[in-house]
């Protein structure tokens, strides 16, 4: 090759690389798409499409799984009944938002004497209480309790808002006419905390639960205690073993 071929080669090579270097680079960078979770691509350590890794979204088979411990429902007076069912989620960054749920009461007959619908969350690393109050069962008496979700669970990446309360002084009175339960509830936090739900339980010596109540607080300050009261109409046909008291917050996304 002669000299004058070398320059004229070496010249367009220049030339090629400049606009490579110069559109090609930009061109790359402006078709490339990083990935993300909802680009319907399993990437960036996902353990399912889109769910899993630095997801909020995650994918259920990779978790602890749930279990409902129990479901009961407790009479209260005159036909009516409360229905508690206990849900266990070992994992303590993963919850579920909202989800739909049914409580069936049955005789011993196995027949459906009552049934009640609803919405709950599930909190993460904990027991969440599900409870219903004044079912009608009429005339009928309740012999069994049966509790279902009603539609998928989708699990996100959460934090347990209600580990800021802590529950003391459980005192349980009147057993034996109109039944009361006080407890103090402090907001460990340093935020307020707006709308808490409170679940009672009450079990016998044995350990079977007997008689449930709730009740709510509109409002607690950071750091400050509060009183709350559960109350029942009729006295307890068992003598008192143990008392949850369980606090109840929607879960917030993990940020």
């Amino acid at each position: 090759m002669s000299w004058a071929s070398r320059r004229r080669t070496v010249y367009l090579l220049g030339v090629f690389l400049f606009f490579a270097i110069i559109v090609g680079i930009p061109t790359a960078i402006w078709i490339y798409e990083p990935p993300t979770c909802f680009d319907g691509t399993q990437n960036q350590g996902e353990t399912a499409l889109d769910k899993g890794g630095p997801c909020l979204l995650l994918d259920e088979r990779a978790l602890s799984p749930h279990s409902v411990l129990w479901s009961r429902a407790f009479p209260v007076r005159g036909g009516f009944y409360s229905a508690v069912a206990y849900i266990e989620n070992p994992n303590k960054e993963a919850g579920v938002r909202v989800v739909g749920y049914r409580f069936g009461l049955y005789d011993s007959q196995n027949v459906l004497v009552a049934e009640r619908t609803g919405t709950a969350f599930i909190m993460p690393g904990g027991i969440t209480p599900v409870f219903e109050g004044a079912i009608n069962a009429g005339n009928r008496v309740v012999a069994r309790t049966y509790f279902e979700f009603e539609s998928p669970l989708v699990w996100e990446r959460m934090t347990n808002a209600a580990s800021v309360l802590s529950i003391e002084n459980k005192n349980i009175s009147s057993v034996g006419s109109v039944p009361r339960l006080e407890a103090r509830v402090e907001n460990t936090s340093v935020a307020v905390v707006s709308d808490a739900s409170f679940v009672a339980v009450v079990f016998d010596t044995e350990g079977n639960a007997f008689a449930a109540s709730a009740t709510t607080l509109t409002r607690l300050e950071a750091g400050k205690k509060e009183n709350i009261v559960f109350t029942w109409p009729e006295p307890f046909p068992r003598a008192v073993g143990r008392i949850d008291v369980l606090p109840l917050l929607p879960p917030i996304l993990f940020r």
